[in-house]
């Protein structure tokens, strides 16, 4: 526990003084207006590890760094996981209005990924909820023909399909929920299935015009009582600054693909927590 508090405090000083140096972070402020509930559910296209309902507009080109590192339970002898980072880089953008496509290369498990993200439906006075369909396609290339003299290229991949689901309640308040299928052409635990059934449940809570505490969570129906992997369960702090969103994050899982966490949640939340964060920039 003195651990979590140690990298806790260090993670947060860093921050503050990083958006302390943002100049842009005043002006924001004071052209802030009143919000509709019509707007959109979040200002992220993550809520944590689970991806929201906010869909990139007709043009836009967004840049996506990510950070998972190691456990936090080795404390000084890897910095609190930092010497053990999984880093992603996606690139996101906006064919059509309400139409975006995503490329994306993950570095545990040497992963690549591309994803479509459609809004279907958009919350208003008439209609309750915004609704976005999204999926997923990963290639896995860490694994070699010298492992696995049978392997075909096909058994690489990996695929997840989400009906996202969310209503802005208030100025302050979203949630979300996730139906969700992941495909597994290869899986190398006896217990785990190629077909999975999970539900993604999420929420965002505004505390400051510019910061929001986010929540969600996965659970996998399909996951046998003896598999040794997880349900993710993510922890998040949202930082608005001019153009740029810093997602703070701490999640018992280390990757950040749908295939990844949702299926191969790997720690075990108060003992095995990764730290981590998202870069986002709008260009």
């Amino acid at each position: 526990m003195k651990n979590y508090l140690l990298a806790i405090s260090i993670i947060f000083l860093s921050f503050n003084s990083l958006i302390a140096q943002d100049d842009l972070l005043s002006e924001l402020e004071a052209d802030v207006k009143e919000e509709s509930y019509e707007q959109p559910a979040f200002k992220a296209m993550k809520i944590g590890n689970l991806q929201s309902t906010k869909v990139a507009s007709k043009g836009d080109l967004y840049m996506y760094v990510s950070h998972r590192f190691g456990t936090l339970k080795d404390g000084l002898t890897t910095f609190f996981g930092f010497d053990n980072a999984n880093t992603k880089i996606q690139l996101v953008y906006g064919v059509f209005d309400n139409i975006q496509v995503g490329l994306a290369r993950e570095s545990i498990r040497q992963t690549y990924s591309a994803h479509v993200k459609a809004k279907l439906k958009s919350q208003t006075k008439d209609f309750p909820v915004n609704v976005t369909g999204y999926v997923t396609t990963n290639i896995r290339t860490d694994i070699r023909k010298e492992q696995y003299p049978f392997l075909k290229f096909g058994d690489r991949m990996s695929y997840a399909a989400q009906l996202l689901i969310s209503r802005r309640f208030s100025n302050n308040f979203s949630f979300e929920l996730a139906p969700t299928f992941v495909r597994q052409n290869l899986v190398l635990e006896p217990f785990q299935k190629h077909n999975q059934i999970a539900l993604g449940a999420g929420g965002r809570m505004k505390v400051s015009k510019r910061m929001s505490v986010n929540v969600d969570y996965v659970y996998n129906f399909s996951r046998h009582k003896n598999s040794i992997y997880n349900n993710p369960l993510t922890f998040g702090l949202d930082i608005e600054t001019g153009g740029h969103v810093f997602q703070l994050l701490f999640s018992n899982a280390q990757s950040t693909n749908e295939p990844g966490f949702i299926s191969n949640a790997e720690g075990k939340w108060f003992e095995d927590v990764f730290f981590g964060f998202n870069i986002v920039r709008v260009f």
